[in-house]
């Protein structure tokens, strides 16, 4: 009953988003021959000071199905984020991305995969980023307690500034680097991964995220959680530089 309670709450909210980047990688749902997932991150804060009152929420749900050869998974994830201090909203985000992702037969390190993804914040020059691609991800280390994955795609991104005045389209390179560890008596797990997307007209024109984040389960389905962002733009569309870091602590579950 708790469980339902918990996940009633959450899909009562829709979106996603912190900076616009946002890490996949930590995200995804290593469920081996389990074909339906679902889990859920909600975080709340109230600070009230001397009658000057802000609230922030944070809210991420998380969804994967594979098909009954459990080569294709679909993966779903949406995320929101207001931070209200009643008389304004000193930050509002949001992100929705979708994922197909096919696993080569007889090649377990190799897959395929392609992506469709929007994002929106308020407070960074560039608000609201649209974008489409695909690319190939490798298992390069797969041990007892550690994993790592690289993975390289192509994107088509449409980027809106109502700061700047402008639309601009660009291809743009993605490359990400992930590394996890999770304990033999699953106490805790911890992952960390770096983004670099660089365009290809201009290398020097680049965006980073890294993502620090520990998980600690304290029950099958439920957990608490800690993540350290941080975002760097390297060139936005009033040609300065642009950069984000937050951290965050909140619950989960799992279903």
């Amino acid at each position: 009953m708790i469980r339902i309670l918990l996940l009633a709450c959450l899909c009562l909210v829709p979106g996603v988003g912190f900076a616009q980047l946002v890490n996949i990688e930590s995200k995804r749902m290593q469920t081996d021959s389990l074909r339906f997932a679902l889990n859920g991150d909600f975080s709340l804060n109230h600070t009230n000071n001397d009658g000057k009152q802000v609230t922030q929420i944070d809210i991420a749900l998380t969804t994967q199905l594979k098909s009954k050869d459990l080569r294709k998974l679909y993966f779903l994830i949406g995320n929101y984020r207001l931070i209200d201090s009643g008389a304004e909203n000193l930050q509002n985000a949001w992100f929705l991305h979708g994922r197909f992702n096919y696993k080569f037969e007889g090649m377990q390190w190799l897959r395929f995969e392609s992506f469709i993804q929007g994002q929106y914040n308020q407070l960074l020059v560039v608000e609201q980023r649209n974008l489409i691609g695909a690319g190939l991800r490798v298992k390069w280390m797969d041990r007892d307690r550690f994993t790592g994955y690289a993975g390289n795609s192509y994107l088509y991104e449409v980027e809106f500034s109502e700061r700047a005045g402008t639309t601009n389209y660009n291809h743009r390179n993605s490359t990400y680097l992930t590394v996890s560890y999770a304990t033999k008596s699953s106490k805790f797990s911890v992952a960390n991964t770096v983004y670099y997307q660089p365009l290809y007209r201009e290398l020097g024109d680049y965006r980073i995220l890294e993502q620090f984040r520990l998980d600690v389960p304290l029950a099958e389905w439920f957990k608490v959680f800690t993540a350290y962002n941080y975002y760097f733009d390297s060139k936005t569309p009033l040609n300065t530089q642009e950069y984000t870091s937050n951290l965050n602590i909140g619950i989960g579950i799992s279903l």
